[in-house]
């Protein structure tokens, strides 16, 4: 008898006639401001800022130059905490041709929080916003830094920050012991403009660049480390996969400290000619809608809740939306039934859906324009170009495909490690090169891949494995839900029970019992909620990822089943 073959192995390698860029941001970024010099290259509403390539280009070399001026050397860190602005772009390219590791600082950290991240990576220098919202941020920094009453400008000596020297505010106040950032975009001097062209020489596309704080649900935050050839190539083949071109004008209200504004927004565009454009400092619905049409936006960039509060806008239909075609939803699963309505009623017949982690800078799996709808709603898409995936067991096996396991990703992407943590490094990127990413995935026959969950979220109830992100999309299919989350609480039976999370849309009403009707013969018994709690809102972090460890944590102590289950 001829043995049956053995089934295709959950693995996946990106091949494209395109190569790798093997070039550092800066030089990039210089040949692209020669092409498109008089080109727009960013405009923002909130500041009634509007520069060219050619512009922008200047104040990038002013800035870097300034840097250097201060004393400041290639490989020294130094950290930007402010919202969504021009300034951001400014440093994110000025650090790239200085040699200078950008560290990105979370706009919703407290002192606590910035005397960590500012300490754990020695950030020798610190941009900083005045303010944002209710969070004051020359305040907190005073808190960690009452030295800088006394300081000269750019000597700064404190003992709870002993790394941080230079700290430049935005905005055009005096603040003591701070240089004003205006400063910087003033033209420098001969001899700055000479020795920013002596470093651009010595730096290798290897070079580390970027650091960004990974928001763990327990520990410290982790700072992934990475280079300007992991996240130039990540951008360029995103603006790829969307097909960019000097024509488009992307709308980026997601915040630029994360990966979905710096790689995905700006380097989309930089790499492709296209134009930046941001509407606000922080989200808000009104501000993008209004964009889109007075910008004429073709792009437009968002996590699910962003275009759920979109959709769900009261005036939603008084906006034009036509000139819209691409665009990405990512950072966490996209519902189908959102993502049907972006392409109906947003005009949004290109978009695409992106999967990746900021330690594989960030995107690994990625649809296509022109691909079916069905294949764009329903899954992440398919490998990206010179990356590789696997999907393993719990003892590292390949699977086969259409079985969950974790998703493992290796290739250029993958981070140069975490700052100054050799073991958590090793925990994330074995020997191999892969990076464990903790996430549940799937790849089908023809290599599209589906995100079923995270490893901790899977619950697990009575020995049935279930999986939150497939009853979700059951429940986005009932007409009075606008969102929903699943989650795994204690039981003392089955160990874990299932908990939905509801947020209804706007004039509707429910009952616990109209959801879990709406679910019978329609889904197995066990994978109907035991506990539905109507909200209003997700706990979720400033990038609008959803805290489901929140969830657990607030549902567990309101039904006192943490004690049910240690008594």
């Amino acid at each position: 008898m001829t043995a049956l073959p053995h089934p295709l192995p959950s693995y996946v390698s990106g091949t494209s006639s395109q190569p790798l860029l093997g070039q550092t941001i800066g030089a990039n970024f210089d040949a692209a401001a020669a092409r498109w010099s008089d080109r727009e290259a960013l405009v923002v509403r909130h500041q009634h800022v509007r520069w060219s390539y050619a512009e922008l280009k200047q104040k990038v070399d002013a800035c870097a130059a300034h840097l250097l001026a201060l004393g400041l050397e290639p490989g020294d860190r130094i950290g930007i905490w402010a919202p969504n602005c021009a300034e951001w772009v400014v440093m994110q390219f000025a650090t790239a041709k200085a040699g200078l590791i950008l560290v990105n600082i979370n706009p919703a950290y407290r002192v606590a929080e910035l005397e960590y991240a500012l300490n754990k990576v020695g950030c020798s220098a610190l941009v900083l916003a005045p303010r944002l919202k209710s969070s004051d941020y020359l305040a907190m920094l005073h808190e960690l830094a009452p030295e800088l009453d006394h300081a000269t400008p750019g000597l700064l000596k404190a003992a709870r920050l002993p790394d941080l020297r230079v700290v430049i505010r935005l905005g055009d106040a005096h603040s003591a012991g701070m240089l004003n950032f205006s400063g910087l975009l003033q033209a420098a001097p001969a001899e700055a403009m000479t020795r920013l062209e002596q470093v651009a020489a010595t730096l290798q596309f290897d070079d580390p660049i970027n650091i960004q704080f990974t928001s763990g649900t327990t520990g410290f935050p982790k700072g992934a480390t990475l280079s300007h050839h992991n996240i130039l190539n990540n951008g360029y083949f995103i603006g790829e996969a969307m097909k960019l071109t000097p024509a488009d004008r992307l709308c980026i209200p997601v915040p630029l400290y994360h990966c979905f504004g710096m790689v995905l927004g700006n380097l989309a565009c930089t790499t492709h000619g296209a134009t930046i454009v941001y509407p606000d400092e922080s989200f808000d619905p009104t501000a993008v809608l209004e964009t889109v049409v007075a910008e004429r936006c073709t792009g437009l960039h968002g996590v699910p809740t962003m275009f759920i509060a979109l959709l769900g806008h009261a005036d939603f239909t008084r906006y034009d939306l036509s000139t819209l075609r691409t665009g990405i939803m990512a950072g966490s699963p996209c519902p189908v039934e959102v993502m049907k309505r972006v392409v109906s009623d947003m005009h949004m017949a290109e978009v695409t859906i992106a999967y990746g982690m900021t330690e594989t800078s960030p995107v690994s799996f990625q649809s296509g324009t022109d691909e079916p709808l069905d294949r764009r709603v329903s899954t992440v898409g398919r490998i990206h170009p010179h990356l590789e995936v696997k999907i393993v067991d719990g003892e590292g096996r390949v699977v086969p495909r259409g079985t969950p396991g974790e998703l493992c990703t290796r290739g250029y992407s993958v981070m140069i490690g975490y700052w100054a943590d050799e073991a958590k490094t090793r925990e994330a990127v074995d020997a191999a090169g892969w990076m464990h990413t903790g996430d549940l995935g799937v790849i089908d026959a023809e290599g599209y891949c589906n995100i079923v969950g995270r490893i901790k979220d899977m619950v697990i109830r009575g020995g049935e494995n279930l999986y939150p992100r497939e009853i979700e999309e059951f429940l986005y299919r009932h007409p009075k839900v606008r969102d929903v989350q699943v989650v795994g609480v204690p039981d003392p039976k089955y160990g874990e029970e299932l908990c939905a999370w509801v947020i209804l849309k706007e004039g509707e009403a429910a009952s616990d019992e109209d959801i879990r009707a709406f679910c019978r013969d329609q889904i197995a018994h066990f994978k109907i909620p035991r506990y539905i709690r109507f909200v209003d809102s997700f706990p979720m972090t400033v990038t609008g990822k959803i805290q489901k460890f929140r969830m657990r944590e607030i549902m567990s102590e309101e039904l006192g089943l943490v004690a049910a289950v240690t008594a």
